[in-house]
């Protein structure tokens, strides 16, 4: 919650208590390397000029504000027309322009709407008449071999570790900041630097975590907006809007996408303290979320001209699509992991008589996906676990609360002794919990534990050197570990959106394997009939069972759903057969089956009565008896409505990643081919909803980085 305007503090009169909510947007100044300008529209009058016009311009207040544009000379006003003319303002559009006739001097910046009717021109000088600041100066060919190389290193990564690795190296070499870390946010929005390039002669950050707090919740908004932030000086005096409100419309200036605007007076302390002089701050932007940020320290002054920044933007959005890849291909590993599970579960129910022990004997393949130190499986009133777990007795009241509880499933926490201080004993071992449930009718569950993550963590430092007050003169890292430490303390790390999808993916796959066995199971006794019955019924997914001449002896409700024949029995595998269309061959594979007991998968096309005809895959078993002779088949059938959308979707992606004219640009080729690897990884995950609308995202997301290097290209050629 932000709390409304009037208990909000203004601009630089936060305090630690309330910095959450400061005004960050109405800084009213701008750092000085730079000039603000608002203009009226369509007359492009100045209504409001930082006070640095004069320095910058050689123009006293009253020769700027109230003024066209176009009196200020050179091709500004020009440039400015044209732009408001044909683009969209809504985000800063990239200009350069010249100023004063006879100086003619040069500058670069941004163009975008503000509230009401006006325009926001930032301008900063650019060579030869650029501001003496230390600046990255790097030739248009050599940013861009540069930029093509780093995406392809991007595309190369097939772990998170390994891509912060690449990204903090990359935008290290590319700006030559001291120290560049890479951010990652957990669900709480605490934050870890995952990974870091630097000087070797600094001390290193790597490992560090720090509060949601250090981070306002204005500020993340704010970087969402706006992806790329420069701090020159931490050490400069910030330059004034002057008037400091509208003439038009009395309110202050929103300055929420302005790349000048001045920072909180709190974060230039936290920087002070560090000994930092400038930095870099780029945004990693997952499905509209901020996944995390990388942040360039510098210990003098540094200054980065557009091009390089727009460039750092255009690898930011690479990035984020390859975050998106990787982590989607986490799910594409947990569908091989399941079917190696499964195969295991089948072989252990036939030769051992119990799937259980298969699922524990390599604990790695349970624990690993998710990064949990313990798990517990209860199935059939007894436990089974692997690594640390709580006692027996501990681990069934835990079961007994969940179950009996109103509880979302899955059932994820953090800090179980917060959701229930009756389990505070359980900290030590099992602070964070992630359960899913195996049956609609009985309180089977399998369970993921964490330890608290206080004691898997190191601090980057000596843990002996006293932590510092409240004071916001003694802000630092340190004392943001420590106010970290206080947060955390009883808690695991949280399990994120993604570990708990793949929660849901493994235990739903594991009902789906357990189906499979109570299906076999079907077939070995009449006497277990009933129970089992229940089991099959009550599941989602669609099964039929048939006797080895290939008559149906049961089919579960979600099968006869699937199909749209309501309670109509099917007595014969060749009534289900004459359901699909002929062309497809599942009625020729179904025919065949019972005199070549050979199983198959194929996907058909599945006519049902009075609705529309759905793609569909079938899966027919044969499941031997011990004796030799074949007991019958198993036929699970698959809805691949949303895999075949995902395929279209694919496809659709596919035409707009096709080389055009600019095949032979590196920059443009490796944005092709990072989206290429992208959508390949995506596509190779689970075949659901997420697929298609993730293709998407990716389509959304070339295009925005082509445009980014449209408008890089654009500045060289009007340079």
């Amino acid at each position: 919650m932000h709390g409304t305007l009037s208990d909000s503090p203004a601009f630089g009169q936060a305090d630690l208590t309330n910095c959450e909510r400061e005004l960050i947007h109405l800084a009213g100044s701008v750092q000085p390397h730079g000039m603000l300008l608002v203009l009226s529209v369509p007359s492009l009058v100045v209504q409001q000029a930082t006070a640095n016009v004069a320095r910058l311009l050689g123009l006293a207040m009253d020769d700027v504000l109230q003024r066209p544009l176009a009196a200020l000379g050179g091709d500004c006003a020009h440039q400015v027309a044209r732009l408001a003319a044909v683009s969209d303002l809504s985000a800063p559009v990239p200009l350069q322009c010249t100023l004063l006739d006879g100086a003619s001097l040069r500058f670069e910046g941004t163009l975008h709407n503000a509230a009401g009717s006006t325009l926001i021109l930032e301008l900063e000088p650019a060579p030869p008449n650029a501001v003496h600041l230390p600046t990255a100066a790097i030739p248009h060919d050599v940013l861009m071999r540069s930029v093509a190389a780093a995406m392809q290193r991007f595309g190369a990564a097939s772990s998170l570790g390994t891509l912060a690795d690449a990204a903090a190296q990359c935008v290290h070499d590319l700006t030559g900041y001291d120290r560049v870390m890479v951010y990652k946010f957990d669900p709480d929005g605490h934050g870890k630097i995952i990974s870091e390039a630097r000087d070797p002669r600094l001390e290193s950050l790597l490992g560090h975590h720090y509060p949601a707090s250090d981070i306002p919740q204005r500020a993340r908004e704010l970087y969402l907006r706006t992806r790329v932030r420069v701090l020159v000086d931490v050490n400069y005096e910030p330059v004034p809007l002057v008037p400091p409100r509208s003439p038009v419309t009395g309110q202050e200036l929103d300055m929420s996408l302005c790349q000048l605007r001045s920072m909180s007076p709190l974060h230039l302390q936290y920087l002070k303290n560090m000994g930092v002089t400038a930095t870099l701050v780029i945004s990693l932007v997952r499905e509209g979320r901020l996944w995390g940020l990388i942040a360039a320290h510098h210990y003098s002054p540094r200054h980065l001209r557009f091009e390089v920044r727009a460039s750092c933007d255009l690898l930011a959005e690479v990035i984020a699509t390859r975050i998106a890849a990787i982590e989607n291909y986490a799910h594409a590993q947990v569908a091989i992991l399941v079917q190696r599970l499964e195969q295991r579960l089948v072989e252990a129910t036939s030769v051992e008589g119990d799937w259980r022990l298969a699922l524990f004997r390599n604990p790695r393949t349970l624990l690993q996906p998710l990064e949990a130190t313990g798990a517990a499986l209860f199935h059939d009133g007894e436990v089974l676990s692997a690594g640390e777990v709580p006692s027996t007795p501990e681990l069934r009241a835990l079961m007994r609360w969940i179950d009996a509880g109103d509880h979302p499933l899955p059932y994820a926490c953090s800090s179980i002794a917060q959701a229930n201080p009756a389990f505070a004993s359980l900290t030590p071992t099992a602070s964070g919990v992630l359960s899913v449930k195996l049956s609609a009718t009985r309180p089977d569950y399998l369970m993921w534990f964490r330890k608290e993550q206080l004691q898997t963590v190191t601090w980057a430092g000596d843990p002996n050197k006293p932590t510092l007050g409240d004071s916001p003169l003694e802000l630092s890292p340190r004392r943001s570990f420590a106010a970290w430490s206080e947060i955390v303390r009883g808690t695991a790390l949280p399990w994120t959106g993604a570990e708990v999808v793949l929660a849901r993916a493994i235990g739903s796959a594991l009902v789906d394997i357990i189906l499979q066995v109570h299906a076999v199971r079907l077939l070995i006794g009449e006497h277990q009939l009933v129970g089992i019955r229940a089991v099959v019924d009550s599941s989602r997914g669609p099964v039929a069972i048939a006797d080895a001449g290939g008559r149906l002896l049961h089919a579960n409700p979600a099968f006869h759903a699937l199909l749209g024949i309501g309670d109509r029995p099917l007595a014969e595998m060749a009534d289900f057969a004459s359901l699909f269309e002929t062309r497809d061959g599942i009625r020729e594979s179904l025919a065949s089956l019972i005199a070549t007991r050979e199983p198959f998968r194929r996907e058909g096309m599945l006519s049902r009565p009075e609705r529309a005809a759905v793609p569909v895959g079938v899966r027919a078993e044969v499941v031997p008896g011990n004796n030799g002779m074949l007991l019958g088949f198993v036929l699970t059938l698959t809805d691949l409505s949303e895999s075949h959308r995902a395929a279209d979707a694919r496809r659709h992606l596919e035409q707009k990643l096709m080389p055009g004219e600019q095949q032979s640009d590196d920059v443009i080729r490796a944005i092709l081919t990072n989206a290429s690897l992208a959508a390949m990884d995506i596509s190779d995950g689970p075949s659901d909803a997420a697929v298609a609308p993730m293709l998407g995202e990716l389509e959304e997301s070339t295009q925005r980085a082509q445009a980014l290097y449209e408008q890089i290209r654009r500045l060289e050629r009007d340079a």
